[in-house]
């Protein structure tokens, strides 16, 4: 890494840095790659659309069908440094389509949004980015738009500048979402990524414990060669069970969800700072790994009991039918086969409000699946067994233009 660490400001680019880590880089050449790179706050975030899909998707779909619990979270976290981002440390649910990450976004912004001025950002895998395909009904960049980040260390870095956000992270990484039914709860081996940024500058971590999602896809288990393959063509892990067997068969399934009652549980306070005697540039390797597995031993403890605590209903089902049945008339909102044309409509609206400013209003009432498909004519493909998968496959991995970076 020296021929790295010896060339000149000006030669370093982001696309340097993707080779190697910002621990190889001096301060001089760190700082002007953060200041080179300090447009990724807003270089896809698009907050108006953000709070389209939590006032259009979220109600029924989510308060109806996934009905998330949020403990610990009255009282929003305060920052033991005032300039510097909270770091939250997500454990993954395991062998499922993200959707647990997306309630729990779209319900932390619901619930901060009022009572305090901070965002917070996701740091996402950039594999859930890298194809169409990964993006909910191959919604062109959706994750980046409601405020994903790629988990870069760049990237890491440089939203540790930025005042107005805290950070979720997913430790587990992709091995984490693959890990299986079997090991649901078993953290996996962390990454040192956010130890690194919490010791450097001193800020705490936060556990958020995801309860029940992995009943999303329960009993679904993961083979090192097929996910080899997979991941050969962009998808992170294909999951062995049951619903698996109905993809091919019913596409919408590859991006279905059991409706699982989620609970997000906010953990103890971490102080890794206070885990060691030596200043952060004096560590080495392995003793920021050690700090790494005392955090690590305390996630898994404190995950234990909470899944005790939360885990033992992961259905709610009375609770679930008398939901179903006092949203009727939004039945088609919140029926997992039209989700793909749920969220085809609200683009297709989207797209028309940035053009002429015209209000969005998805009709959820019985008729509302036919008036979605006579707008959305493509996404009939979805309901076609086997078949359908040809025009979404090539769809999935075209090669689409990035939208434009947005105007500071």
């Amino acid at each position: 890494m020296d021929e790295i660490k010896n060339q000149p400001v000006k030669y370093m680019t982001s696309l340097t840095l993707q080779r190697t880590s910002t621990r190889n880089l001096t301060e001089e050449q760190l700082q002007a790659l953060i200041k080179e790179n300090s447009d990724i706050y807003d270089e896809y975030f698009d907050a108006q659309y953000l709070e389209s899909i939590v006032e259009n998707i979220y109600p029924t779909l989510v308060e109806t069908y996934f009905r998330p619990k949020f403990i610990g979270f009255e009282n929003y976290p305060t920052r033991n440094q005032p300039d510097t981002p909270l770091i939250f440390a997500s454990n993954h649910s395991g062998m499922a389509f993200p959707w647990d990450a997306m309630v729990f976004g779209s319900g932390l912004y619901q619930l901060t949004k009022k009572s305090q001025d901070r965002f917070i950002r996701v740091l996402v895998s950039p594999a859930l980015s890298e194809i169409k395909l990964m993006n909910p009904y191959m919604i062109e960049d959706l994750w980046k738009r409601v405020g994903g980040i790629d988990a870069t260390s760049l990237n890491f870095e440089t939203m540790m500048h930025n005042k107005e956000v805290d950070l979720v992270i997913y430790p587990e990484g992709v091995p984490g979402i693959g890990k299986g039914f079997n090991r649901r709860y078993q953290l996996q081996y962390f990454s040192t990524s956010f130890i690194r940024m919490a010791l450097k500058y001193k800020t705490d971590i936060f556990p958020i414990y995801s309860i029940n999602g992995e009943y999303i896809n329960p009993h679904s288990y993961r083979s090192k060669v097929i996910n080899f393959l997979s991941q050969k063509v962009g998808i992170p892990y294909i999951p062995i069970g049951f619903l698996t067997l109905l993809i091919p068969i019913f596409p919408w399934v590859f991006y279905f969800g059991m409706p699982s009652a989620f609970y997000f549980v906010l953990g103890k306070r971490i102080e890794p700072h206070k885990m060691t005697d030596k200043p952060f540039e004096e560590m080495t390797k392995e003793e920021i790994g050690a700090v790494r597995d005392k955090v690590h031993a305390l996630m898994q403890v404190e995950i234990t009991e909470k899944v005790k605590e939360y885990g033992q209903k992961p259905y709610r089902l009375k609770e679930l039918f008398q939901k179903m049945k006092t949203n009727w008339k939004q039945f088609w909102t919140y029926f997992p086969m039209t989700w793909c044309l749920l969220f085809a409509e609200h683009e297709r609206q989207y797209k028309r409000f940035e053009k002429t400013g015209q209000p969005i209003k998805i009709n959820n009432g019985l008729g509302g699946f036919f008036v979605w498909l006579f707008n959305n004519p493509f996404f009939i493909f979805y309901f076609l067994p086997v078949i359908g998968w040809i025009p979404l496959i090539i769809r999935g991995y075209s090669g689409a233009k990035k939208p434009k970076k947005k105007k500071t």
